[in-house]
């Protein structure tokens, strides 16, 4: 009698367990690519696991992408607070906006969902970039006007601007908001957050050098039926995308140069590591080398030369002034312009293209300097400093 009775619990007891593991297994929905992602999370695995388990069956490839694809220290770290928010904020904006419906998924999961774009902080930051921009792109049609308006108005919305100042390179949107400045990395990281915000694809694009060797550069490309550039914070009175200061240095990068190639940033694994300039060592995101898109479709015979202007205070710091270019001997000016200030990237200067190889006036607050141009398709920068006091 007792020997059956065991034998009747130990059934009973093999039969749950078997229904536990088929049910458990059952509700294991994801692939063996988030499953080695949990595997990797450490004791954020349960974290992980509920945001899985909770995400609508909707958003199920959303999530599976986001987990399989997160660095290692955001399978150890990140909520599933916070991921099921992130996960519902960008199929809201896919869903209730003209262009999100039309955006491919593959882009949709590389290029609107994701929450980081590089190393920078993880800010919850969908919820505030969405009422902060949605009010500006209410009446756009298409992607590449609603990220040209807010390029245009949430900079001045929210006060922010370039400066040399800024804390860190990859500062999170949060703190660029709070304190006001940013590098152009920054700029470029609040930018396609805002666009994502509002189901724009976007992404960060840089160089970590230009053939110039005068430095890096960071910019911003959206995703509308195809890839389209803007400089963040730049885009001034422009009437469309694929226009910037840097339009002419990035056609001279080079596909096969990892110093001087253009990447765009990828969440989606690759083989290639994004170069951040401020931590080279750093491999964990993922890049696509799309240096051939910034080439020019045919060659351009190049007549003039490039005179480059930079005025500087009694403190070296850069001053937007009026200059203009004249010939030796004569009152009226060839060319005028105003140089750039403390508010534009390093790299952006005033610029006149001249006749190569000649002899010029520049004329800046009274000051007259005799300078030469360099050979035709070359650049020369000119340095003015102002005495104190101007």
């Amino acid at each position: 009698m007792i020997k059956s009775n065991f034998l009747t619990l130990f059934s009973s007891v093999l039969l749950s367990l078997t229904m536990a593991t088929s049910l458990s297994a059952a509700e294991r929905w994801w692939d063996q690519d988030v499953a080695k992602a949990l595997s990797q999370a450490g004791d954020n695995r349960a974290e992980l696991r509920k945001a899985l388990a909770d995400v609508p069956e909707a958003q199920r490839g959303g999530m599976a992408f986001l987990i399989a694809n997160m660095p290692d220290q955001d399978l150890r770290s990140l909520t599933s607070d916070f991921l099921l928010s992130n996960c519902k904020l960008a199929y809201q904006a896919k869903n209730e906006t003209a262009w999100g419906k039309q955006v491919p998924e593959e882009i949709f999961l590389n290029d609107v969902l994701p929450y980081a774009n590089l190393d920078e902080e993880r800010d919850d930051w969908r919820q505030r970039l969405f009422a902060l921009s949605m009010p500006i792109v209410k009446d756009c049609k298409t992607a590449s006007e609603a990220a040209l308006k807010l390029n245009k108005e949430l900079f001045p919305l929210l006060n922010v601007k370039y400066s040399t100042k800024r804390r860190a390179p990859n500062q999170g949107p949060d703190e660029t908001m709070e304190s006001g400045v940013a590098s152009c990395t920054g700029l470029s990281i609040l930018l396609v957050d805002a666009c994502r915000a509002t189901g724009i694809p976007a992404r960060v694009v840089g160089t970590p050098l230009w053939t110039n060797n005068r430095g890096n550069h960071t910019w911003v490309e959206i995703w509308d039926d195809g890839w389209h550039f803007t400089g963040a914070c730049e885009a001034g009175d422009a009437k469309s995308l694929d226009v910037g200061w840097f339009v002419g240095e990035a056609a001279k990068a080079k596909e096969d140069s990892p110093q001087y190639a253009i990447y765009a940033a990828s969440f989606g694994k690759t083989k290639t590591p994004f170069p951040m300039v401020w931590s080279m060592r750093d491999r964990t995101v993922s890049a696509v080398n799309v240096t051939r898109s910034y080439k020019p479709k045919d060659p351009i015979a190049t007549k003039t030369s490039k005179l480059s202007v930079k005025v500087v205070d009694a403190q070296g710091k850069r001053v937007a002034t009026d200059v203009a270019v004249k010939t030796p001997g004569k009152q009226k000016p060839l060319h005028s312009g105003r140089s750039k200030g403390e508010s534009v990237d390093l790299n952006h200067f005033l610029g006149f293209d001249l006749p190569p190889q000649t002899e010029f006036t520049l004329v800046i607050e009274g000051i007259e300097r005799t300078v030469q141009s360099p050979a035709a398709g070359e650049e020369t920068v000119v340095e003015i400093q102002l005495p104190a006091g101007s």
